[in-house]
């Protein structure tokens, strides 16, 4: 696997960690009551999801430049 590919793999794994821990601390809140905590950690956990797919999707682009399509 390339260098590329691999560190598009890591950081979309690292992003993908970040919004799972958001979405729990949301749950949290929200279960707490407080709503403006939960929706604020909710947004955050989005865009982490965002980035992480982002990043897997330029791993697949690496892999297609190190390979060819098949």
């Amino acid at each position: 696997m390339s260098k590329k590919a691999a560190e598009h793999h890591r950081k979309a794994s690292e992003h993908a960690t970040h919004a799972a821990r958001h979405h729990g601390e949301a749950a949290k809140h929200h279960e707490g009551g407080h709503h403006e905590k939960a929706a604020h950690h909710a947004h955050s956990a989005f865009g982490h999801a965002s980035h992480a797919r982002g990043h897997a999707e330029e791993a697949a682009r690496a892999h297609v430049e190190e390979h060819g399509k098949k």
